[in-house]
């Protein structure tokens, strides 16, 4: 396996751990919970998802041939609050990130040299995967904490619950024994 190869491997890897993170969480909630907006300057997580879904749909079709902002995305509209079902917000998550790893995933070795533009800078491909990624994750960690707030004490914890590393390692150390 290239490095190349072994680059993209790595990005689907850590991309879908952070598509679980969201699914999860979104498990532990509502409609009214998925639509809630803390205050003014907060958006809801039916309003980063919407967001998300407009960005991996703009930047991942045609991602090698056509800039990442396409005139057909109005970006300003996808942080508009409307009531969206749970169901309603699932689907768009599911459409971005299907868009967005399909593209990923259909990326060859030589297409890592290539060069690619958003909003008319221009990217290398690895350059523009490291910026999803950090995108992404940045988003996925508001919908991941929303979550939490507003679950509080009846949040179910998505990795080691606290007070739980001692076990947490325990059982990591005895699995790899």
């Amino acid at each position: 396996m290239t490095t190349n190869e072994i680059f993209i491997q790595s990005a689907l890897r850590r991309l879908k751990d952070y598509k679980l993170l969201g699914e999860k969480t979104f498990e532990q909630l509502d409609d009214q919970q998925i639509n809630f907006q803390p205050n003014e300057a907060c958006n809801s997580i039916a309003v980063i998802v919407k967001h998300l879904h407009g960005n991996m749909l703009s930047r991942w079709t045609n991602f090698l041939t056509e800039d990442g902002e396409k005139p057909w995305r109005n970006r300003d509209e996808e942080f508009e609050l409307k009531q969206l079902s749970k169901a309603q917000i699932i689907l768009l998550w599911n459409e971005g990130w299907e868009t967005f790893l399909q593209s990923l995933s259909s990326l060859t070795d030589n297409d890592l040299t290539k060069t690619v533009s958003i909003r008319k800078e221009t990217l290398t491909v690895i350059d523009a995967i490291n910026r999803q990624i950090a995108h992404y994750s940045y988003h996925v960690g508001q919908i991941v904490f929303l979550g939490k707030w507003i679950k509080a004490n009846d949040w179910k914890s998505l990795s080691i619950p606290p007070k739980g590393s001692a076990a947490f390692n325990e059982k990591m150390m005895g699995e790899k024994l």
